[in-house]
């Protein structure tokens, strides 16, 4: 199991905001192959989170989050701060998230990683070349 061209377009849509390709290009998704999606989703919410956290500053995870949850009304609803804070600062300490459902998680990488990619102010290019290397992580990740 791999991740597919299609899937990294997919989350390219979701990333850029493009919500009628997103639905467009998700739908068409191979429905048996959730867990290269899931993977890569990971993967690029820890690359992204390595990045805008290289500091490894607790205080930096928390403004972030409410940065994030202040965009609108439906993403402070969405994300729950508690939950994630601990999401990102496991990326970079022993914060240990096992407590934390696997569509948590899931719900959670999204929307922050979207937070994340939109501060960043990635191009094109950039953002071609950041989920180029998510996806090859996250291949690594499942074998």
């Amino acid at each position: 199991m791999k991740v597919t061209a299609d899937q990294v377009t997919s989350l390219k849509a979701y990333l850029r905001g493009d919500t009628a390709s997103f639905e467009r290009i998700n739908a068409q998704l191979d429905p048996t192959n959730k867990r290269a999606r899931g993977a890569l989703i990971a993967a690029a919410f820890y690359s992204a989170a390595e990045r805008a956290f290289a500091d490894g500053k607790r205080s930096d995870v928390i403004e972030f989050v409410g940065r994030a949850r202040a965009r609108s009304e439906r993403l402070a609803e969405a994300i729950d701060p508690r939950v994630a804070e601990r999401l990102l600062l496991a990326t970079f300490t022993d914060e240990d998230i096992d407590d934390i459902s696997g569509e948590t998680q899931g719900d959670h990488f999204g929307l922050l990683l979207a937070g994340m990619i939109a501060e960043a102010q990635l191009s094109d290019a950039e953002l071609d070349a950041f989920l180029d290397d998510a996806s090859k992580l996250a291949d690594s990740w499942l074998g």
